[in-house]
Protein backbone atom coordinates (compact mmCIF):
# COMPACT_ATOMS: atom_id res chain seq x y z
CA UNK A 1 0.00 0.00 0.00
CA UNK A 2 1.16 3.43 -0.81
CA UNK A 3 2.25 6.05 2.16
CA UNK A 4 1.53 9.10 -0.46
CA UNK A 5 -1.98 9.98 0.85
CA UNK A 6 -3.38 10.87 -3.02
CA UNK A 7 -2.39 7.45 -4.22
CA UNK A 8 -4.70 4.02 -4.32
CA UNK A 9 -2.75 0.25 -3.91
CA UNK A 10 0.93 0.79 -5.06
CA UNK A 11 0.36 -2.33 -6.83
CA UNK A 12 -2.14 -1.36 -9.67
CA UNK A 13 -0.16 1.64 -9.71
CA UNK A 14 -3.57 3.95 -10.58
CA UNK A 15 -3.68 6.74 -9.16
CA UNK A 16 -6.35 8.74 -7.08
CA UNK A 17 -8.76 10.93 -9.04
CA UNK A 18 -7.97 13.89 -8.46
CA UNK A 19 -9.58 16.87 -10.48
CA UNK A 20 -7.38 20.18 -9.69
CA UNK A 21 -3.89 20.72 -11.88
CA UNK A 22 -2.18 21.00 -8.56
CA UNK A 23 -3.08 17.68 -7.50
CA UNK A 24 -2.76 16.04 -11.21
CA UNK A 25 1.06 17.39 -10.93
CA UNK A 26 1.42 15.98 -7.09
CA UNK A 27 0.12 12.51 -9.02
CA UNK A 28 2.18 12.65 -11.99
CA UNK A 29 5.54 13.59 -9.59
CA UNK A 30 4.47 10.55 -7.39
CA UNK A 31 4.41 7.96 -10.95
CA UNK A 32 7.84 9.55 -11.55
CA UNK A 33 9.52 8.76 -8.62
CA UNK A 34 7.84 5.45 -7.84
CA UNK A 35 9.28 4.56 -11.97
CA UNK A 36 13.08 5.62 -10.76
CA UNK A 37 12.63 3.72 -8.00
CA UNK A 38 11.71 0.82 -9.21
CA UNK A 39 13.17 0.50 -12.89
CA UNK A 40 16.08 -1.49 -12.65
CA UNK A 41 19.13 0.65 -13.98
CA UNK A 42 16.81 4.49 -14.20
CA UNK A 43 18.26 7.10 -11.64
CA UNK A 44 16.65 10.05 -12.55
CA UNK A 45 13.72 11.04 -14.47
CA UNK A 46 12.67 14.35 -15.60
CA UNK A 47 9.14 15.90 -17.41
CA UNK A 48 9.97 19.10 -19.20
CA UNK A 49 7.94 20.96 -21.58
CA UNK A 50 8.73 21.23 -25.11
CA UNK A 51 10.21 24.44 -25.03
CA UNK A 52 12.57 23.20 -22.35
CA UNK A 53 11.77 23.89 -18.65
CA UNK A 54 11.49 21.23 -16.02
CA UNK A 55 7.94 20.83 -15.29
CA UNK A 56 8.64 17.68 -12.44
CA UNK A 57 11.58 15.71 -11.42
CA UNK A 58 13.05 12.52 -9.58
CA UNK A 59 14.23 14.68 -6.62
CA UNK A 60 16.62 15.73 -9.15
CA UNK A 61 19.06 18.58 -7.90
CA UNK A 62 16.97 21.54 -9.23
CA UNK A 63 19.82 23.43 -10.96
CA UNK A 64 21.01 20.46 -12.75
CA UNK A 65 17.43 19.22 -13.67
CA UNK A 66 16.93 22.88 -15.26
CA UNK A 67 19.87 21.63 -17.34
CA UNK A 68 19.08 18.67 -18.45
CA UNK A 69 15.82 20.36 -19.45
CA UNK A 70 17.06 22.85 -21.84
CA UNK A 71 19.65 20.58 -23.24
CA UNK A 72 17.41 17.93 -23.44
CA UNK A 73 14.78 19.85 -25.25
CA UNK A 74 17.01 20.32 -28.09
CA UNK A 75 17.58 16.74 -28.58
CA UNK A 76 14.00 16.22 -29.03
CA UNK A 77 13.92 19.64 -31.56
CA UNK A 78 16.68 18.33 -33.38
CA UNK A 79 15.42 14.57 -33.83
CA UNK A 80 12.19 15.77 -34.79
CA UNK A 81 14.00 17.74 -37.60
CA UNK A 82 15.68 15.06 -39.37
CA UNK A 83 14.74 13.63 -41.96
CA UNK A 84 14.09 10.47 -42.50
CA UNK A 85 14.69 8.14 -45.75
CA UNK A 86 10.63 8.71 -46.25
CA UNK A 87 12.39 12.12 -46.70
CA UNK A 88 9.66 13.80 -44.31
CA UNK A 89 9.95 15.32 -41.03
CA UNK A 90 8.52 13.02 -38.18
CA UNK A 91 8.85 13.28 -34.55
CA UNK A 92 10.62 10.75 -32.85
CA UNK A 93 9.62 7.80 -30.86
CA UNK A 94 12.53 7.76 -28.64
CA UNK A 95 16.24 9.27 -28.87
CA UNK A 96 19.22 7.38 -26.80
CA UNK A 97 22.28 9.50 -25.73
CA UNK A 98 25.33 6.48 -24.69
CA UNK A 99 27.78 8.28 -23.03
CA UNK A 100 30.53 6.75 -20.67
CA UNK A 101 29.50 7.81 -17.56
CA UNK A 102 25.26 6.84 -18.10
CA UNK A 103 22.47 6.83 -20.48
CA UNK A 104 20.13 9.65 -21.40
CA UNK A 105 16.45 8.34 -22.77
CA UNK A 106 14.26 11.02 -24.16
CA UNK A 107 10.71 10.43 -25.32
CA UNK A 108 7.62 12.81 -26.06
CA UNK A 109 5.12 12.32 -23.33
CA UNK A 110 2.02 14.13 -24.38
CA UNK A 111 0.19 17.19 -23.51
CA UNK A 112 -0.84 17.93 -20.13
CA UNK A 113 -3.45 20.71 -18.88
CA UNK A 114 -1.90 20.10 -15.60
CA UNK A 115 0.67 22.89 -15.62
CA UNK A 116 -1.58 26.19 -15.97
CA UNK A 117 1.04 28.54 -14.96
CA UNK A 118 3.47 27.45 -17.18
CA UNK A 119 4.93 30.23 -19.75
CA UNK A 120 4.08 28.06 -22.29
CA UNK A 121 0.60 26.92 -21.51
CA UNK A 122 -0.89 29.19 -24.08
CA UNK A 123 -3.63 26.89 -24.97
CA UNK A 124 -4.92 24.64 -22.16
CA UNK A 125 -1.72 22.66 -22.31
CA UNK A 126 1.83 22.05 -21.82
CA UNK A 127 3.42 19.77 -24.14
CA UNK A 128 5.70 17.68 -22.28
CA UNK A 129 9.16 15.24 -22.95
CA UNK A 130 10.18 12.33 -20.71
CA UNK A 131 14.05 12.43 -19.84
CA UNK A 132 15.26 9.48 -18.27
CA UNK A 133 18.91 9.20 -16.93
CA UNK A 134 20.13 5.45 -16.33
CA UNK A 135 23.64 3.71 -15.45
CA UNK A 136 25.26 2.36 -18.15
CA UNK A 137 24.57 -1.12 -17.26
CA UNK A 138 20.88 -0.54 -17.22
CA UNK A 139 18.92 -2.63 -19.88
CA UNK A 140 17.54 0.15 -22.77
CA UNK A 141 14.93 -2.29 -24.07
CA UNK A 142 13.42 -2.46 -20.17
CA UNK A 143 14.09 1.45 -19.72
CA UNK A 144 12.31 2.53 -22.71
CA UNK A 145 9.92 -0.43 -22.02
CA UNK A 146 9.21 1.16 -18.23
CA UNK A 147 9.43 4.61 -19.77
CA UNK A 148 6.12 3.67 -22.50
CA UNK A 149 4.36 2.15 -19.60
CA UNK A 150 4.69 5.46 -17.87
CA UNK A 151 3.69 7.71 -20.59
CA UNK A 152 0.64 5.28 -20.21
CA UNK A 153 -0.10 6.14 -17.09
CA UNK A 154 0.29 9.65 -17.22
CA UNK A 155 -2.59 9.37 -19.94
CA UNK A 156 -5.69 10.75 -17.34
CA UNK A 157 -3.59 13.54 -16.66
CA UNK A 158 -3.17 14.74 -20.59
CA UNK A 159 -5.40 16.65 -22.59
CA UNK A 160 -4.38 14.82 -25.62
CA UNK A 161 -2.80 11.54 -24.79
CA UNK A 162 0.31 10.03 -26.97
CA UNK A 163 -0.48 8.33 -29.77
CA UNK A 164 1.38 5.01 -30.91
CA UNK A 165 1.71 5.27 -34.24
CA UNK A 166 1.60 1.51 -36.57
CA UNK A 167 4.50 2.72 -38.91
CA UNK A 168 2.50 5.56 -40.06
CA UNK A 169 3.94 9.19 -39.07
CA UNK A 170 3.33 10.18 -35.71
CA UNK A 171 1.35 12.68 -34.52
Amino acid sequence: MSTHPAMKNVTSDAPASETTASGQRDNMAWLLRHFTSETPGVTHAVLLSRDGLRLLDSDVDKDWADELSAALSGVAALATNITGPSHKKRPARQVIIERDDCLFFVQSAGCSAAFEGHPGNERGEVDTILAVIATTDADAGTVGFEMGRLVQKFAPYMQIPVRVGTGAEVR
